[in-house]
């Protein structure tokens, strides 16, 4: 049997059905909906986690005339009475305003009514019917209205769009509308972004309004979002709401992949050799009660190894975005917080009050609230619930942790390495073989930073650590040549480094000690490695005799830093440090 298209990117229920892309099951949404009935229903869950292509199977489902094909063989053709009574027996408004976006107000708004009259063109049809009074029809054409080629609504058109259309549709049809909404806070999260907020918090709310409380045509609606914005922005006076989010138990299998169900897909491609890799990278989020993967980067990552078995994981879902809510969380760490990244980081839960209900403008009011957007988006993810409101929180895998990581070295870079005078001293020390000042400085830097180690690795990639943490922190001299892992003697030196002066050179030599007493012995073997595998070599035979060679050993925030001139075979010891700070 041939092996079915993987839908890399395709959120068209119907696409993907017609053209025999592997499907993952999510039919079981549409008797949960209908089961559990609400007028309107929002689901919050992160992004490419399934909303989109969800409601466009919501879409296929309820729409009159649809091809009731499509769900031949899925799990609600199994519920036959339900079959019966709801598919293909609706109008269908569908939007999504994941496009809504511009640096002003005007040119966001452009887009709203842009994806709006494409939909309303949909039904073109209603021009032409006898259902519709003459007054009728010339509300749908100022629906169409086009300036200059682009359509055009009046701002009282605008709000009143949705509304209207479900009017007119339960005219033609006889039929009150099921009313999709997808992405709903994608408009407010760029409008906070470009700094026009308030003017899009007052479109939305009055479109949402008209649309969704004082809309006697409407069935029922379904929204989908990532955050779950508070209920007094723009979610005024509505009481027929019901709040689906990541915290809830119900429909918590209906968006991304649960473990059966990627270790299906893995088998169904004879991957399952890969699903340990997998689960690492691409598991570990927590809805309601069940645990799922990210079916974006399962996807994209059964792709890749379809075409190449040997491929390593990659940041699918990371790469999507800008990740700037990290940066923004980051920057606004204190020492606490830092404390807490290091114990995400390392595996460990914290202990959170997590809000669900947030305007954009209060994200930056304090680290509380960032914590909660963190958690909602899917940066974070939860371990059991302690009390009404707390949640333990975690880094759900590897994917995530690399851009704590990512955005943690772009920090240190900014706040540490890029404050000149404090580095120029530390190279400085560097030149003048004083030890004593390069240890002080490098524990200064080592308390300031956020530890980025997992506790659980082993002690090498520890070391490799401090290697490219302290290769980061001389590179802050831009008249230096400085080489890592560079071969010479008998061996490879960890640093090696060429000052302007044509005579000078300096070897340095990185360890990792696993205790803090252990760091003397760590230093005085780094010391004896560069000696007996004779790492100033290379320099010597670039006509560089003034060589000085430093052994810095690491434990957790501390270090220690010893220093010796060599001159030929004859190495004479200046000074070695020994005190902390």
């Amino acid at each position: 049997m041939e092996r079915q298209k993987l839908p890399v990117g395709i959120d068209s229920f119907e696409k993907l059905r017609q053209e025999n892309f592997y499907y993952v099951d999510k039919t079981g949404l549409i008797a949960d909906l209908l089961n559990n009935w609400a007028e309107v229903n929002l689901f919050t869950r992160p992004r490419r986690f399934g909303k989109t292509l969800n409601m466009s199977m919501l879409k296929s489902f309820f729409e009159i005339g649809t091809d009731k094909t499509l769900f031949d063989g899925l799990a609600i053709s199994k519920e036959t009475a339900l079959c019966e009574a709801y598919m293909g027996k609706f109008p269908v408004v569908f939007v999504s305003l994941k496009d809504v976006d511009g640096l002003t107000f005007e040119d966001a708004r452009n887009h709203l009514v842009e994806i709006i009259g494409n939909e309303a063109e949909r039904f073109s049809f209603l021009l032409d019917s006898d259902k519709l009074s003459s007054n009728e029809k010339e509300k749908y054409r100022a629906l169409l209205k086009l300036e200059n080629g682009q359509y055009a609504m009046e701002t009282s058109v605008l709000t009143g769009s949705l509304r209207m259309l479900c009017l007119l549709l339960n005219r033609y049809y006889e039929q009150n509308v099921v009313l999709l909404i997808d992405e709903y806070d994608v408009p407010l999260d760029k409008a906070f972004q470009h700094g026009y907020y308030r003017e899009m918090v007052a479109l939305i709310r009055s479109l949402f309004g008209q649309a969704l409380k004082t809309n006697d045509f409407l069935q029922f609606a379904v929204l989908t979002g990532c955050l779950r914005v508070s209920k007094e922005s723009i979610f005024t006076g509505l009481n027929n709401f019901k709040v689906l989010s990541i915290t809830d138990s119900r429909y918590d299998e209906q968006f991304g992949f649960t473990d059966a169900e990627a270790k299906q897909l893995l088998a169904d491609y004879g991957l399952s050799s890969h699903e340990s890799e997998m689960k690492e990278w691409y598991d570990g989020y927590h809805f309601g009660n069940v645990d799922v993967y990210c079916p974006w980067d399962v996807i994209n990552h059964v792709d890749r190894l379809v075409s190449d078995p040997n491929a390593e994981p990659q940041d699918y879902w990371i790469n999507t975005s800008g990740n700037a809510l990290v940066k923004r969380f980051v920057d606004k760490a204190d020492k606490t917080t830092q404390g807490e990244i290091e114990r995400l980081i390392a595996g460990e839960a914290i202990e959170k009050a997590v809000r669900l209900d947030l305007t954009y403008e209060e994200i930056d009011n304090s680290i509380d609230n960032l914590w909660s957007v963190l958690f909602t988006t899917g940066y974070l993810t939860q371990a059991g619930r302690v009390e009404r409101g707390v949640y333990k929180l975690l880094i759900p895998n590897r994917e995530v942790r690399e851009v704590f990581i990512l955005q943690i070295q772009e920090w240190f870079k900014e706040t540490v390495v890029r404050d000149t005078k404090p580095m120029q001293a530390f190279c400085q020390a560097f030149l003048d073989g004083n030890a004593e000042e390069i240890q002080k400085r490098l524990n200064i830097i080592l308390s300031k930073m956020i530890s980025i180690l997992d506790t659980k690795a082993k002690d090498d990639q520890k070391e490799n650590f401090y290697h490219g943490l302290l290769l980061g922190l001389l590179r802050s001299e831009p008249n230096w040549l400085i080489l890592s892992n560079v071969e010479s003697g008998e061996g490879f030196c960890d640093i090696m480094i060429e000052p302007e002066d044509p005579d000078a050179g300096m070897v340095i030599e990185v360890k990792y000690s696993p205790t803090l007493a252990g760091l003397d012995t760590a230093c005085a073997a780094a010391m004896a490695q560069i000696k007996e595998k004779h790492y100033d070599e290379r320099l010597r035979n670039e006509g560089r005799e003034n060589i000085t060679a430093f052994g810095i050993a690491f434990w957790k925030k501390r270090c220690r830093v010893v220093f010796e001139r060599m001159e030929g075979e004859r190495v004479r010891t200046s000074t070695i440090a020994s005190a902390f700070l």
